[in-house]
Protein backbone atom coordinates (compact mmCIF):
# COMPACT_ATOMS: atom_id res chain seq x y z
CA UNK A 1 0.00 0.00 0.00
CA UNK A 2 2.81 2.35 0.91
CA UNK A 3 4.55 1.70 -2.39
CA UNK A 4 1.37 2.50 -4.30
CA UNK A 5 0.87 5.79 -2.45
CA UNK A 6 4.47 6.83 -3.04
CA UNK A 7 4.21 5.88 -6.72
CA UNK A 8 1.04 7.96 -7.16
CA UNK A 9 2.65 10.91 -5.41
CA UNK A 10 5.72 10.72 -7.64
CA UNK A 11 3.59 10.43 -10.78
CA UNK A 12 1.44 13.37 -9.67
CA UNK A 13 4.52 15.45 -9.13
CA UNK A 14 5.93 14.56 -12.54
CA UNK A 15 2.61 15.35 -14.28
CA UNK A 16 2.41 18.64 -12.41
CA UNK A 17 5.89 19.64 -13.56
CA UNK A 18 5.09 18.65 -17.15
CA UNK A 19 1.83 20.60 -17.14
CA UNK A 20 3.55 23.63 -15.63
CA UNK A 21 6.23 23.62 -18.32
CA UNK A 22 3.62 23.14 -21.08
CA UNK A 23 1.49 25.93 -19.67
CA UNK A 24 4.37 28.37 -19.80
CA UNK A 25 5.54 27.24 -23.22
CA UNK A 26 2.16 27.36 -24.93
CA UNK A 27 0.60 30.22 -22.97
CA UNK A 28 -1.04 32.94 -25.06
CA UNK A 29 0.12 36.28 -23.72
CA UNK A 30 -2.62 38.89 -23.32
CA UNK A 31 -1.70 42.49 -23.92
CA UNK A 32 -2.49 44.35 -20.65
CA UNK A 33 -3.86 47.23 -22.74
CA UNK A 34 -6.80 45.03 -23.74
CA UNK A 35 -7.99 44.79 -20.13
CA UNK A 36 -7.44 48.51 -19.65
CA UNK A 37 -9.60 49.36 -22.65
CA UNK A 38 -12.29 46.87 -21.61
CA UNK A 39 -12.48 48.55 -18.20
CA UNK A 40 -13.34 51.94 -19.77
CA UNK A 41 -15.77 50.66 -22.41
CA UNK A 42 -19.51 51.46 -22.10
CA UNK A 43 -20.18 47.76 -21.63
CA UNK A 44 -23.36 47.80 -23.70
CA UNK A 45 -22.14 45.13 -26.13
CA UNK A 46 -24.45 46.73 -28.69
CA UNK A 47 -22.45 45.61 -31.70
CA UNK A 48 -22.51 49.03 -33.37
CA UNK A 49 -18.80 48.63 -34.09
CA UNK A 50 -19.50 45.49 -36.11
CA UNK A 51 -17.80 43.18 -33.58
CA UNK A 52 -19.18 40.66 -31.10
CA UNK A 53 -18.93 42.99 -28.11
CA UNK A 54 -16.79 45.38 -26.08
CA UNK A 55 -14.09 42.77 -25.36
CA UNK A 56 -13.71 41.91 -29.04
CA UNK A 57 -13.59 45.62 -29.85
CA UNK A 58 -10.82 46.20 -27.28
CA UNK A 59 -8.75 43.36 -28.74
CA UNK A 60 -9.21 44.71 -32.26
CA UNK A 61 -8.18 48.23 -31.19
CA UNK A 62 -4.98 46.97 -29.57
CA UNK A 63 -4.26 44.86 -32.65
CA UNK A 64 -4.69 47.97 -34.81
CA UNK A 65 -7.54 46.39 -36.75
CA UNK A 66 -10.27 48.98 -36.02
CA UNK A 67 -10.57 52.70 -35.38
CA UNK A 68 -11.61 53.62 -31.80
CA UNK A 69 -14.24 55.94 -33.30
CA UNK A 70 -16.26 52.87 -34.33
CA UNK A 71 -17.60 52.77 -30.78
CA UNK A 72 -20.50 55.20 -31.17
CA UNK A 73 -21.71 54.97 -27.53
CA UNK A 74 -18.25 55.85 -26.19
CA UNK A 75 -18.02 59.33 -27.64
CA UNK A 76 -15.01 61.64 -27.55
CA UNK A 77 -14.14 60.91 -23.92
CA UNK A 78 -13.64 57.22 -24.71
CA UNK A 79 -11.48 58.00 -27.73
CA UNK A 80 -9.23 60.21 -25.64
CA UNK A 81 -8.86 57.54 -22.95
CA UNK A 82 -8.02 54.90 -25.56
CA UNK A 83 -5.46 57.26 -27.08
CA UNK A 84 -3.82 57.66 -23.68
CA UNK A 85 -3.65 53.88 -23.20
CA UNK A 86 -2.31 53.29 -26.71
CA UNK A 87 0.22 56.10 -26.38
CA UNK A 88 -1.03 58.04 -29.35
CA UNK A 89 -3.70 60.47 -30.43
CA UNK A 90 -7.19 60.00 -31.75
CA UNK A 91 -8.02 63.05 -33.81
CA UNK A 92 -10.67 64.07 -36.27
CA UNK A 93 -13.65 63.04 -34.22
CA UNK A 94 -16.83 62.58 -36.18
CA UNK A 95 -19.80 64.57 -35.02
CA UNK A 96 -22.10 62.77 -32.64
CA UNK A 97 -25.19 61.47 -34.41
CA UNK A 98 -28.64 60.51 -33.19
CA UNK A 99 -31.53 58.70 -34.81
CA UNK A 100 -34.24 60.89 -36.29
CA UNK A 101 -37.69 59.76 -37.45
CA UNK A 102 -38.58 60.72 -41.02
CA UNK A 103 -42.33 60.44 -40.53
CA UNK A 104 -45.10 62.42 -38.87
CA UNK A 105 -47.91 60.01 -39.69
CA UNK A 106 -49.35 59.79 -36.22
CA UNK A 107 -52.84 58.76 -35.17
CA UNK A 108 -54.39 62.09 -36.16
CA UNK A 109 -52.36 62.71 -39.34
CA UNK A 110 -52.34 59.37 -41.16
CA UNK A 111 -55.29 57.57 -42.70
CA UNK A 112 -55.76 53.95 -41.62
CA UNK A 113 -57.06 51.17 -43.83
CA UNK A 114 -57.95 48.70 -41.09
CA UNK A 115 -57.31 47.94 -37.42
CA UNK A 116 -54.35 45.65 -37.01
CA UNK A 117 -54.81 43.10 -34.22
CA UNK A 118 -51.85 40.79 -34.79
CA UNK A 119 -48.47 40.52 -33.08
CA UNK A 120 -46.93 43.93 -32.40
CA UNK A 121 -44.14 43.63 -34.94
CA UNK A 122 -43.45 45.98 -37.84
CA UNK A 123 -42.30 43.25 -40.19
CA UNK A 124 -45.35 41.08 -39.54
CA UNK A 125 -47.71 44.04 -39.85
CA UNK A 126 -46.27 44.96 -43.24
CA UNK A 127 -46.68 41.38 -44.41
CA UNK A 128 -50.42 41.81 -43.89
CA UNK A 129 -51.56 43.85 -46.94
CA UNK A 130 -48.53 46.23 -46.56
CA UNK A 131 -49.65 47.31 -43.12
CA UNK A 132 -52.71 49.08 -41.67
CA UNK A 133 -51.72 52.59 -42.81
CA UNK A 134 -52.81 53.99 -46.17
CA UNK A 135 -49.32 55.47 -46.59
CA UNK A 136 -46.97 52.76 -47.83
CA UNK A 137 -43.90 54.76 -46.78
CA UNK A 138 -44.71 55.72 -43.19
CA UNK A 139 -43.99 54.37 -39.72
CA UNK A 140 -45.90 51.16 -38.98
CA UNK A 141 -46.04 52.15 -35.27
CA UNK A 142 -45.45 48.66 -33.85
CA UNK A 143 -42.41 49.68 -31.79
CA UNK A 144 -39.64 47.43 -33.11
CA UNK A 145 -37.16 50.31 -32.91
CA UNK A 146 -37.99 50.90 -29.27
CA UNK A 147 -37.51 47.26 -28.37
CA UNK A 148 -34.13 46.85 -30.09
CA UNK A 149 -32.59 50.03 -28.67
CA UNK A 150 -29.98 48.89 -26.11
CA UNK A 151 -29.92 52.30 -24.40
CA UNK A 152 -33.63 52.92 -23.79
CA UNK A 153 -33.45 55.97 -26.06
CA UNK A 154 -36.71 55.33 -27.94
CA UNK A 155 -40.22 55.32 -26.51
CA UNK A 156 -43.54 55.12 -28.30
CA UNK A 157 -45.39 58.44 -28.08
CA UNK A 158 -49.08 59.14 -27.59
CA UNK A 159 -49.47 59.62 -31.34
CA UNK A 160 -48.19 56.09 -31.92
CA UNK A 161 -44.84 57.21 -33.31
CA UNK A 162 -41.43 56.51 -31.76
CA UNK A 163 -39.81 59.38 -29.87
CA UNK A 164 -36.02 59.49 -29.75
CA UNK A 165 -34.23 60.95 -26.73
CA UNK A 166 -31.14 62.62 -28.27
CA UNK A 167 -29.31 62.56 -24.94
CA UNK A 168 -29.65 58.80 -24.57
CA UNK A 169 -29.25 57.94 -28.25
CA UNK A 170 -25.67 57.02 -29.12
CA UNK A 171 -26.06 56.52 -32.85
CA UNK A 172 -25.45 52.78 -32.59
CA UNK A 173 -27.62 52.23 -35.70
CA UNK A 174 -29.65 49.35 -34.19
CA UNK A 175 -33.00 51.02 -34.78
CA UNK A 176 -32.03 52.15 -38.28
CA UNK A 177 -31.14 48.59 -39.26
CA UNK A 178 -34.31 47.20 -37.69
CA UNK A 179 -36.81 49.57 -39.33
CA UNK A 180 -38.37 47.86 -42.38
CA UNK A 181 -39.59 51.20 -43.75
CA UNK A 182 -36.17 52.85 -43.52
CA UNK A 183 -37.62 55.95 -41.89
CA UNK A 184 -35.04 56.24 -39.13
CA UNK A 185 -31.86 58.05 -40.09
CA UNK A 186 -28.69 58.99 -38.21
CA UNK A 187 -28.24 62.77 -38.32
CA UNK A 188 -25.48 64.93 -36.82
CA UNK A 189 -26.51 67.00 -33.81
CA UNK A 190 -25.63 70.24 -35.56
CA UNK A 191 -28.19 69.58 -38.30
CA UNK A 192 -31.49 70.83 -36.93
CA UNK A 193 -33.71 70.86 -40.04
CA UNK A 194 -35.30 67.59 -41.16
CA UNK A 195 -37.73 66.58 -43.90
CA UNK A 196 -39.88 64.24 -41.85
CA UNK A 197 -41.49 62.47 -44.77
CA UNK A 198 -40.26 60.02 -47.39
CA UNK A 199 -43.55 59.54 -49.26
CA UNK A 200 -42.68 59.32 -52.96
CA UNK A 201 -46.26 59.52 -54.24
CA UNK A 202 -47.54 62.54 -56.14
CA UNK A 203 -48.43 65.49 -53.96
CA UNK A 204 -52.20 65.00 -54.02
CA UNK A 205 -51.95 61.27 -53.33
CA UNK A 206 -49.49 61.81 -50.49
CA UNK A 207 -51.71 64.45 -48.87
CA UNK A 208 -54.75 62.17 -49.14
CA UNK A 209 -53.14 59.57 -46.89
CA UNK A 210 -51.33 61.92 -44.47
CA UNK A 211 -51.91 65.57 -43.67
CA UNK A 212 -48.21 66.07 -42.87
CA UNK A 213 -46.84 64.56 -46.08
CA UNK A 214 -44.44 66.24 -48.48
CA UNK A 215 -46.58 67.36 -51.44
CA UNK A 216 -43.66 68.24 -53.74
CA UNK A 217 -44.78 71.87 -54.05
CA UNK A 218 -41.11 73.00 -54.03
CA UNK A 219 -41.83 75.94 -51.71
CA UNK A 220 -38.81 74.85 -49.67
CA UNK A 221 -36.64 74.71 -52.76
CA UNK A 222 -37.77 78.11 -54.02
CA UNK A 223 -37.21 79.88 -50.70
CA UNK A 224 -33.98 78.32 -49.45
CA UNK A 225 -31.26 81.03 -49.54
CA UNK A 226 -28.49 78.40 -49.50
CA UNK A 227 -29.79 76.11 -52.25
CA UNK A 228 -29.74 73.32 -49.65
CA UNK A 229 -33.10 71.66 -50.27
CA UNK A 230 -34.50 70.21 -53.47
CA UNK A 231 -37.38 67.95 -54.45
CA UNK A 232 -35.44 65.04 -55.86
CA UNK A 233 -36.38 61.96 -57.82
CA UNK A 234 -36.01 58.87 -55.65
CA UNK A 235 -36.99 55.57 -57.21
CA UNK A 236 -40.69 55.56 -58.12
CA UNK A 237 -41.31 59.18 -57.12
CA UNK A 238 -39.87 62.29 -55.52
CA UNK A 239 -39.56 63.98 -52.13
CA UNK A 240 -37.81 66.98 -50.60
CA UNK A 241 -34.21 66.25 -49.58
CA UNK A 242 -31.84 68.45 -47.56
CA UNK A 243 -28.15 68.76 -48.41
CA UNK A 244 -26.60 69.16 -44.96
CA UNK A 245 -23.33 70.37 -46.42
CA UNK A 246 -25.18 73.51 -47.49
CA UNK A 247 -27.94 73.84 -44.87
CA UNK A 248 -27.44 76.71 -42.40
CA UNK A 249 -30.36 75.87 -40.10
CA UNK A 250 -32.04 79.15 -40.99
CA UNK A 251 -35.46 77.47 -40.82
CA UNK A 252 -36.98 79.26 -43.82
CA UNK A 253 -37.92 76.00 -45.55
CA UNK A 254 -39.73 74.78 -42.43
CA UNK A 255 -41.64 78.06 -42.18
CA UNK A 256 -42.67 77.96 -45.84
CA UNK A 257 -43.69 74.28 -45.97
CA UNK A 258 -47.53 74.24 -46.22
CA UNK A 259 -47.92 70.81 -44.62
CA UNK A 260 -45.14 71.26 -42.03
CA UNK A 261 -43.40 68.19 -43.42
CA UNK A 262 -40.13 69.98 -42.66
CA UNK A 263 -39.40 70.37 -38.96
CA UNK A 264 -36.72 72.08 -36.86
CA UNK A 265 -35.26 70.06 -34.00
CA UNK A 266 -34.54 71.81 -30.72
CA UNK A 267 -30.87 72.57 -30.12
CA UNK A 268 -29.15 70.11 -27.79
CA UNK A 269 -27.79 71.40 -24.46
CA UNK A 270 -24.00 71.30 -24.80
CA UNK A 271 -23.44 71.04 -21.06
CA UNK A 272 -25.30 67.74 -20.99
CA UNK A 273 -23.33 66.53 -24.00
CA UNK A 274 -20.07 67.26 -22.21
CA UNK A 275 -21.25 65.29 -19.21
CA UNK A 276 -21.83 62.23 -21.37
CA UNK A 277 -18.57 62.70 -23.26
CA UNK A 278 -20.04 63.63 -26.64
CA UNK A 279 -18.17 65.86 -29.10
CA UNK A 280 -19.60 69.36 -29.03
CA UNK A 281 -17.26 71.24 -31.33
CA UNK A 282 -19.62 71.13 -34.32
CA UNK A 283 -21.83 74.20 -33.97
CA UNK A 284 -25.04 74.86 -35.94
CA UNK A 285 -23.95 76.73 -39.05
CA UNK A 286 -26.60 79.42 -39.00
CA UNK A 287 -25.92 83.00 -39.91
CA UNK A 288 -29.48 84.27 -39.82
CA UNK A 289 -31.34 82.22 -37.22
CA UNK A 290 -29.32 83.50 -34.28
CA UNK A 291 -30.58 87.07 -34.31
CA UNK A 292 -34.19 86.16 -35.16
CA UNK A 293 -34.30 89.39 -37.09
CA UNK A 294 -35.39 88.19 -40.49
CA UNK A 295 -38.97 87.47 -41.36
CA UNK A 296 -39.72 84.00 -42.70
Amino acid sequence: MLVAVISLAVMGGIFGIVLGIAGKKFAVETDPRVEEIISIMPGANCGSCGLAGCAAFAEAVVAGEVNPRLCAPGGASLYEKIAAIMGGEVSGYEERKTARLLCQGGIEQAKMLYEYQGVRDCHLALANFKGPKACNFGCVRMGNCSRVCPFGAIEMGKDGLPVVDPYKCTGCNKCVAECPQQILQLVGLSHLVTVRCINLDKGKDARNVCTSACIKCKMCEKNCPSDAVHVEQRGVGSVAVIDYSKCTNCGICAAKCPTKAIQITEQIDENILREIGAPVDAEPQSSCAACKGCSV
